[in-house]
């Protein structure tokens, strides 16, 4: 439904900004009548940036998070994908380096059975985003109108797309501010924005990926654990069951880091390959997804039919349709190496012998940005060819000398810095136990 509108005498924001300093909580309507009022402009950018450092400061009660997110969501239009038929479900991670799971899961999910509408976002810090990865297909287009991107979901059973104005604008504005304005880490907000787009696409089920630990927004489980308190409380509130899966992000998942690589990554593993530890994180969230949306009963019965849909090549050819739909070359699925590739590569050689105990997942991040695979701000362009391969994975033993890594650059001498940078993120020293991937899990 479209937001309520009200009269500019109803409410002042600066006595909503007051009410919130001071720790007091407000009405639905009051929310209400705030972003509306900052999508129409009657309540101005500076307003709203206060009003978004007095909620980090005081937080928010279940109820107000609740009235925010779906005042969000209200904000613009919904998704109408069919109700009949297929479980309309989602995926949704908290960010991480090396994170490119929603590349071959959505078309794993649709080839099962299900129908994944999936409202996308772009690299944020050091983490990456799923639309820089699509757009290193050449030809891929992101920005679809919502009746195109409602039918493909119909037509194909996967649709990726960016964040319109259409959809929960009030979020795409918000956040904005919150990036410039130490603003983002807030769990009522953080709530908020994820599950006021999730809403607008009409869900039957969403399953959150929050990574947890270094290289992570949510440095430790028990931060982890709120915010999955927040999302499930405020998506059973608003009918949409969620659940959490909790996996770890000191070290980059899978092997390839930037867009190009990990688009690369992300189709191999469509092709019956991969990392085990991508694999491993796509076949957790995706049995998931298939219990929740009712196309399995069991975790077993699911990983059988996602590893049906791998073995059968079922998900590579949803996958070449989507990339065909969306203006993409479909050929570079099942060829990844079409992809393009960066001019320069320095290898990186470990500094004594050992057994690789970490990598750490925020320098990694940082390198790679700094090479052009993301953004230090928004405005920065984005380069698809570079990033870094990582070799050796924790818990390999290596010698002095061995390359455990390999920097792909569009200049030598960044790429050098890079190497170094990338040296410096091994931890190599006696033998110790990997971390698992699954950290625990949340169910709505």
């Amino acid at each position: 439904m479209p937001i309520q509108r009200f009269r500019k005498t109803d409410f002042r924001a600066s006595d909503l900004i007051a009410r919130k300093r001071d720790g007091l909580p407000l009405t639905a309507a009051e929310l209400r009548w705030l972003i509306a009022g900052f999508v129409s402009g009657e309540v101005a950018d500076y307003q709203m940036s206060a009003f978004a450092m007095a909620t980090v400061l005081r937080g928010m009660t279940p109820a107000e998070t609740l009235a925010l997110t779906l005042a969000m969501r209200d904000s613009g239009k919904r998704v109408r994908v069919a109700k009949r038929g297929r479980p309309r479900l989602d995926k949704h991670s908290t960010g991480g380096v090396g994170d490119k799971v929603s590349l071959c899961l959505a078309p794993l999910i649709a080839a099962c059975g299900g129908r994944v509408p999936m409202i996308s976002g772009r690299g944020l810090g050091h983490t990456g985003g799923t639309l820089d990865k699509l757009e290193a297909i050449p030809g891929f287009r992101v920005s679809l109108p919502l009746r195109r991107f409602a039918h493909q979901v119909e037509r194909i059973g996967v649709a990726f797309a960016g964040q319109t104005r259409d959809i929960a604008p009030a979020d795409r504005s918000l956040y904005a501010l919150r990036d410039v304005t130490a603003t983002v880490d807030s769990v009522p907000l953080i709530t908020a924005s994820i599950l006021s787009k999730k809403l607008a696409t009409d869900l039957d089920a969403l399953v959150m990926d929050i990574k947890v630990g270094r290289g992570a927004f949510m440095k430790s489980l028990a931060a982890a654990e709120t915010l999955a308190d927040s999302l499930i409380r405020v998506g059973r509130a608003a009918g949409l069951p969620v659940s959490v899966v909790f996996t770890a992000m000191d070290a980059p998942l899978g092997r390839a880091v930037g867009n190009a690589l990990e688009a690369r990554e992300a189709f191999e593993v469509l092709l019956g390959a991969g990392p085990e530890d991508l694999v491993e994180c796509t076949l957790v969230l995706g049995a998931e997804m298939l219990r929740r949306g009712g196309l399995a009963r069991t975790e077993a019965a699911a990983r059988r039919l996602l590893l049906e849909a791998l073995r059968s090549r079922a998900a590579l050819s949803v996958m070449q349709a989507v990339v065909r739909a969306q203006g993409g070359d479909p050929r570079v699925v099942a060829e990844p190496d079409r992809l393009a590739h960066a001019p320069h590569r320095i290898l990186v050689h470990a500094e004594r012998a050992g057994f690789i105990r970490n990598i750490d997942a925020l320098e990694v991040g940082h390198t790679c940005v700094a090479l052009g695979a993301g953004r230090a701000r928004a405005e920065d362009a984005i380069d698809p060819r570079v990033g870094v391969m990582i070799q050796r994975k924790p818990g390999d033993r290596v010698r002095k000398g061995e390359v455990i890594a390999e920097v792909h650059a569009a200049d030598a001498a960044p790429g050098r810095r890079a190497a170094r940078s990338i040296a410096t993120a091994y931890e190599i020293g006696a033998a110790s136990k990997p971390k698992p991937l699954v950290l625990g899990r949340r169910h709505g």
